[in-house]
């Protein structure tokens, strides 16, 4: 899979943790990817923390206008019923606990979920915007990323990295596979069939449990 691909791939399988009825927030980059697959048949609203609910698809061709962007300020769509307002709103809706699930990146999550999805400030890099918010108020916090930066492991058995949240995720997506993060440590419950579980440890610094019920990821 080139990178396009992978993305996809890993935001195809988030999208079905999605329960119908439930109001989800989309993180920055390859999250927003999700609301591109949402299984037929479920009704999810997702939230963009920069002010409005009803987040839809991607839009393409004239469709797209930036008028209307995502958190990430990429060119998005709102469906029939969303709606805009202001920034104290919007983190009304994260810090009062009722989103149902938060999506997004990390740079580093150890065995225990405790996430780094920021670089040391000063640096020239993104900060870490509503994140310390949504992992805190989400019911389900969800981070989908690819398994590794540049070769090296992103998933270690402790953060370097300034710490997001302590103890807040709940499952790990990447295009090898699907992590839950549980008292033991890291359980590998789906697997790329591409990838042998030996490359999926090979790519982990932190040591993964194995589930007896191992499953193909789809």
């Amino acid at each position: 899979m080139d990178k396009n691909q992978m993305q996809d791939f890993i935001a195809k399988r988030v999208a079905q943790e999605l329960n119908d009825g439930d109001l989800v927030n989309l993180g920055i980059g390859l999250p927003t990817r999700v609301a591109n697959f949402v299984p037929e048949g479920i009704d999810v609203t997702f939230q963009s923390e920069n002010g409005f609910v009803g987040l839809g698809p991607a839009p393409e061709g004239d469709d797209i206008t930036m008028r209307i962007v995502n958190a990430g300020g990429a060119p998005s769509s709102i469906l029939p019923g969303g709606m805009f307002f202001d920034s104290c709103t919007s983190f009304g809706i994260i810090r009062g606990g009722h989103l149902d699930i938060t999506v997004l990146g990390a740079l580093e999550v150890d065995e225990k979920g405790t996430l780094a999805n920021y670089m040391i400030p000063g640096k020239m890099v993104p900060g870490m915007g509503g994140a310390m918010d949504l992992v805190s108020g989400a019911k389900k916090v969800i981070v989908a990323m690819e398994h590794t930066q540049k070769g090296n492991p992103k998933i270690l058995p402790e953060v370097r990295l300034p710490i997001t949240g302590v103890e807040v995720v709940d499952m790990i997506v990447t295009e090898m596979g699907v992590m839950e993060i549980t008292e033991e440590g890291i359980v590998l419950t789906e697997i790329n069939p591409e990838f042998t579980v030996e490359q999926v440890q090979e790519a982990t610094s932190a040591k993964l449990i194995i589930a007896d019920d191992l499953k193909e990821m789809v």
